[in-house]
């Protein structure tokens, strides 16, 4: 079983290569953006003729929100552009696609979670590129699976835990806002969760929710990372509007994951233990 990564330098890309030796099953090619480039289609095609892959994994994507509204034409070819052109190949060497996506996609106005047949409405360039992305590749044929997953955090990469961190070892007291609603998703989580899938076997192709389970703020969130760490700072809570950005946020955007339970038997573990159980993987 060969399966193709892309964005292998990403979280979710060194997630997966943390945990590619409990699979020997499956050959993992992982692919950085510098060795392949998704918004270049002779990049792919050579990738894809040398690997003939039966999976890609496509964990390459523009994910930063709020820079995304200065660099749209850069968010665009990579989250749609190249979400196409790795349809485009799989379609021709027959791979199935797993691609991922995001929460973003809705516009946060609901109070419970998220269906993946709900109404799309993404609320800025990130959101709206990512969105872009699914109908692209879903246009080109039907052998995907895409993840729809939220707040996605590790010890690989930049991310909120990092940030936390950071900022408790420079500062003594630290605002985060507690009226955006969602749930952290660890990125070993993520990766056990797509090699479930590989492993299903399902041809129920289309898009599944997945994320860690629960939900909290970031302000939430943010305390739990500094008890586990027992790190002791003066931590508040602020409303969004008192931290202005450039891309709005949804203020809910929990995912509801029963269909991605039922199709794969997948046991979803809380945020909470997952924080606490991936602290020192």
């Amino acid at each position: 079983m060969v399966v193709l990564v892309t964005g292998a330098n990403g979280q979710l890309g060194q997630a997966l290569q943390f945990i590619a030796t409990i699979y020997p099953a499956i050959d993992f090619k992982f692919y950085t953006s510098a060795d392949l480039d998704i918004t270049k289609p002779t990049d792919i095609e050579s990738s894809f003729r040398s690997t003939q892959p039966h999976f890609c994994i496509n964990a390459a994507a523009y994910t930063a929100v709020d820079q995304a509204e200065k660099e749209q034409i850069k968010a665009y070819a990579v989250n749609v552009t190249g979400a196409k052109n790795l349809a485009e190949a799989c379609n021709h060497f027959k791979t199935i696609l797993i691609h991922i996506s995001t929460d973003f996609v809705f516009d946060g106005n609901k109070k419970v979670p998220y269906h993946e047949e709900d109404k799309t409405n993404p609320q800025g360039i990130y959101g709206q590129s990512k969105l872009d992305g699914e109908k692209a590749l879903q246009t080109i044929f039907a052998r995907y699976f895409i993840l729809r997953t939220s707040w996605v955090y590790s010890q690989f990469g930049n991310n909120f835990m990092k940030t936390m961190l950071r900022f408790a070892s420079e500062r003594s007291a630290l605002s985060v806002v507690d009226d955006q609603i969602g749930t952290p998703t660890h990125a070993l989580d993520l990766a056990e969760a797509i090699v479930k899938v590989i492993q299903s076997n399902s041809k129920n192709f289309g898009v599944y929710n997945f994320s860690n389970e629960g939900s909290a703020s970031w302000y939430d969130f943010a305390k739990k990372i500094f008890e586990l760490n027992k790190i002791s700072i003066d931590l508040k809570a602020i409303p969004t509007s008192k931290f202005p950005t450039l891309a709005k946020r949804p203020a809910y955007s929990v995912l509801d994951k029963s269909k991605f339970k039922s199709e794969f038997g997948h046991e979803i573990s809380h945020w909470q233990t997952a924080l606490k159980t991936h602290q020192n993987p």
